[in-house]
């Protein structure tokens, strides 16, 4: 089992760093991109078709950037077809014209970077050290670290968008810089806009993965989120924000969770302008099924501007 595991994680280890190929615009790769904060990665960055120096952007940070652009890059032969989407939306005028910044995901430090911290720390001592004993596989933690998302947040505002601001034409004011994941990837984006809602305009949350871990039942923390997020979401108004689900696999877990979302939502009076929570019957927990309905967050999101 051991063996078996070194040599899965050797595979996803180099999937990760192959460079992805796109069949639309372009892709850039800040390779190791340091930290004080944060391990180092590597940030890919995808400039639409006709990209010029002379325009300005608009900014979509996503997590989980190596699983983005190219099946043959990752681990399980997937992607989100970011390109593809992408460049057609805004081909057709569909979205403002807007690149994509691929911040690739820290391998098995993932849940403790992508796992909202104030939510966690809100738990009793007990339950978090429980928490931190649970094994994603036979062998291997769920959590390899305590739980660090408040450093990653601070790696994107405070390091990454300095970055990108300084050497690309992109606009950098809040109504123009989004954030957007799947699962552990939504959770993280719903955190990172109510945490930083001067920097972040809106949040795609796919497949948000509000059990948070994986017990069966008595499970404390989509509750903690719920509070979180009743005293911590921006005021409704100027923030766009989306959510959605499918119901099999992974996604089996999320409907009745996703249900009490979007009773707060409502009582948080967001308006369906700047609110959305879509169900997509029959769909799963995997990339192929966020790339079949990514174009409904880009459009939402990165409405054309008058």
């Amino acid at each position: 089992m051991r063996r078996s595991l070194l040599v899965l994680f050797t595979l996803f280890s180099f999937f990760s760093q192959a460079l992805p190929q796109v069949s639309q615009g372009s892709l850039q790769r800040l390779e190791n991109f340091p930290s004080q904060l944060v391990p180092q990665r590597h940030i890919d960055i995808w400039l639409p078709a006709g990209f010029s120096a002379t325009k300005k952007y608009a900014v979509l940070y996503m997590h989980d950037g190596q699983m983005l652009f190219d099946a043959n890059s990752t681990w399980n032969k997937q992607e989100w077809q970011v390109d593809e989407t992408a460049q057609a939306l805004i081909n057709s005028g569909k979205t403002r014209p807007f690149i994509v910044v691929g911040v690739h995901n820290a391998d098995l430090n993932r849940h403790a970077e992508y796992f909202p911290q104030r939510p966690f720390q809100s738990l009793t001592p007990q339950t978090r050290q429980n928490f931190y004993q649970l094994d994603r596989q036979p062998g291997q933690k769920l959590f390899q670290r305590e739980v660090y998302s408040d450093a990653y947040l601070k790696f994107l505002v405070t390091e990454l968008k300095p970055y990108i601001d300084s050497h690309f034409p992109v606009l950098t004011d809040q109504s123009n810089t989004f954030v957007m994941g799947s699962s552990m990837g939504g959770l993280i984006s719903m955190y990172a806009i109510s945490e930083y809602p001067q920097v972040f305009g809106g949040a795609g949350c796919l497949s948000t993965h509000w059990p948070g871990v994986f017990p069966d039942k008595e499970n404390p923390v989509p509750a903690a989120f719920l509070s979180y997020m009743q005293h911590n979401l921006p005021k409704a108004g100027q923030h766009k924000v989306y959510f959605d689900h499918g119901d099999q696999t992974l996604d089996a877990l999320y409907p009745p969770l996703q249900r009490q979302v979007d009773q707060l939502m409502q009582q948080l009076k967001y308006p369906p302008a700047l609110w959305q929570s879509r169900f997509f019957p029959g769909t799963d927990h995997s990339e192929q099924a966020w790339a079949k309905r990514l174009d409904i967050p880009l459009q939402f999101l990165l409405t054309p501007k008058p």
